[in-house]
């Protein structure tokens, strides 16, 4: 493919992924029970379908790009950080959640892992499972986890969480537990989600995800460096 292909293949791939990504938006508003990630998804199985577009082909191009994106699009987080309103919060329980979750969030999947006789390898894949993907596969590499096996762990709990999360919220109605949940369990898909509740849900997301995949980073590779898992 020549180097002229390979540029207008790319950009028809970004528009695509764009076009399934505002598509998906819109519907969002519309029908507010209907997950964006997983809409957004579809669509781009569909456009792909409709296109006869071979789906190696867009995802060659289109990985790159979106990847080297992903990492900018993580420290960016810091923007609905910054917006926050800490005045009259309860930094030390919140702190205290955040820490709970950070250590239930790895060993809780690796030990059910373990429970199930599964290798080695994916054991400490789900030491990444809470994460979002810059950071856990940052973590996979330090502790030798398989970076594929982790990168599915990652995007699959997190397609799961904000799948999930519109029918196991029907009884909250604290956007900012709603926010701090989804950021927490479902990481970079649960914020996309919470911003579709409320701009306070979105903030408290980003919170969780940012703060969790801090602490993360920090104590899982000291943790298995120190017991030799």
């Amino acid at each position: 493919m020549s180097f002229s292909n390979v540029i207008i293949t790319t950009i028809a791939a970004i528009l695509l992924t764009l076009a399934a990504h505002v598509s998906a938006r819109i519907l969002a508003r519309r029908l507010p029970g209907l997950p964006m990630v997983i809409t957004a998804i579809v669509l781009v199985i569909v456009f792909l379908f409709i296109f006869q577009w071979d789906y190696n082909n867009y995802y060659s191009v289109a990985k790159p790009i979106f990847d080297y994106l992903l990492g900018y699009v993580t420290v960016l987080l810091a923007i609905p950080l910054a917006a926050m309103n800490f005045k009259g919060l309860p930094v030390k329980r919140l702190s205290f959640i955040v820490l709970i979750a950070s250590v239930v969030g790895a060993l809780l999947p690796m030990s059910l892992a373990y429970m199930f006789s599964l290798s080695h390898d994916t054991i400490l894949a789900f030491a990444t499972r809470s994460v979002t993907t810059p950071i856990g596969l940052s973590v996979a590499s330090l502790i030798k986890a398989p970076l594929a096996m982790a990168n599915l762990i990652i995007i699959v709990s997190g397609l799961i969480g904000a799948t999930l999360a519109r029918f196991l919220f029907r009884g909250i109605s604290d956007d900012r537990a709603k926010g701090l949940a989804l950021g927490l369990a479902a990481h970079a898909f649960g914020t996309v989600e919470a911003w579709q509740i409320s701009p306070t849900a979105g903030r408290y997301a980003a919170f969780g995800l940012a703060v969790n995949g801090l602490l993360t980073a920090v104590w899982v590779p000291i943790f298995i460096s120190a017991t030799g898992i």
